[in-house]
């Protein structure tokens, strides 16, 4: 067996995580074990399992031409500092309880480092107009090499300055600018700290008027895009009260920042309204109006029915100017025609007579 890729060595915060690689390769295919020996003298190598330290310990596996596998250990404490070493072995006796493996197991190390969290005090301010949010890291900590600030996964400013101190400022009100905030420390490891921004929901319709058929499903969504998420909702109609799924026409669906009723067989005399929808967290409530309009189900014939109107009404228009309209002078064709050929063939008799006279 031999490796073709080892762990590396890491600097990790405690509460962190860390993920450590093995890759081997070997005919027939090796088995890999993880193994952990702590930083205090008399600890010695013990084997480590997937489920360990109280399931913080995963170790997954694959063996498929070769072996590969990860080690991860999650919220990590001063006490998983220490080395942890990859073992590959193929020898059928690797594992046996009273025989010695022929070919020892082959080994490759990585050191993990697991470093105090510094406290990060942090605050958001508001001054003319502006949110100013601020962090600043307190007791020992690694050198910095700058800062981060990052909004849903965006970095929105960096600089590359040592300080523990670190601001970014926003125009506008609190309540547009609410969300989750990271400043990030550049530093071996990297520290982060987090400002969150919180103000009451900031609930909005999807549509503020919505359209449904008669005997159709209606459908009226509201959402919060504001921090933190909507823990309640709660629906209501103007001139009807509170809105519950137990009602057996009414059904609400809502997780997180948003919400949907959905209102079955649409009635134009009992489902046409305002409805409201209303969403309340930690901070407090608000809420949006929907207005529903039901139609019937001949509302959508108007259109071609007007349609076939507006050509009846001009073909009978053209029916009654064409029953109306004076003849024009119809010519004498007899008179034109016939004569001719009457005078031609009196002339042409004519013409016979004295000719037989004549001779």
């Amino acid at each position: 067996a031999g490796f073709i890729k080892s762990p590396l060595s890491q600097k990790r915060l405690t509460q962190d995580s860390v993920e450590l690689y093995c890759e081997a390769i070997g005919n027939p295919i090796p088995e890999i074990q993880w193994w952990f020996e702590g930083n205090d003298p008399n600890e010695t190598y013990a084997q480590l399992w997937d489920g360990a330290r109280q399931d913080r310990v995963k170790i997954n596996a694959t063996y498929n031409l070769h072996s590969t596998s990860t080690i991860s250990i999650a919220n990590l404490t001063g006490d998983d500092s220490g080395m942890y070493e990859c073992r590959a072995s193929n020898d059928p006796d690797r594992n046996h309880l009273s025989k010695s493996p022929k070919v020892k197991w082959i080994r490759s190390q990585a050191n993990v480092f697991v470093i105090e969290r510094p406290e990060i005090a942090t605050q958001v301010t508001e001054s003319s107009g502006k949110l100013i949010l601020s962090c600043n890291m307190s007791g020992q900590h690694p050198p910095i090499t700058g800062h981060k600030w990052i909004h849903r996964e965006k970095i929105v400013e960096q600089d590359e300055e040592p300080g523990a101190f670190t601001t970014y400022t926003i125009n506008g009100k609190r309540e547009e600018h609410s969300g989750v905030y990271e400043c990030v420390y550049e530093a071996n490891p990297q520290i982060k700290g987090q400002v969150n921004i919180s103000v009451p929901p900031q609930v909005t319709a999807y549509k503020a008027s919505e359209h449904g058929n008669e005997g159709d499903t209606g459908v009226l969504t509201c959402k919060n895009p504001s921090f933190p998420a909507v823990t309640t909702w709660s629906w209501y109609k103007s001139g009807h009260g509170l809105l519950e799924n137990a009602s057996g026409r009414y059904i609400i669906k809502s997780s997180g920042n948003k919400t949907e009723l959905r209102i079955l067989k649409l009635d134009i005399e009992q489902d046409t309204g305002d409805y409201f929808c209303n969403g309340t967290n930690s901070y407090g409530s608000g809420d949006a109006t929907v207005n529903l309009r039901v139609r019937s189900r001949l509302a959508a014939l108007w259109p071609f029915l007007g349609i076939v109107a507006e050509v009846l009404v001009l073909v009978t228009i053209i029916f009654i100017y064409e029953k109306r309209r004076k003849p024009d002078e119809v010519p004498d064709d007899d008179d034109g025609g016939s004569a001719p050929l009457k005078s031609n063939a009196t002339n042409h008799k004519d013409k016979n007579v004295r000719q037989r006279n004549a001779n």
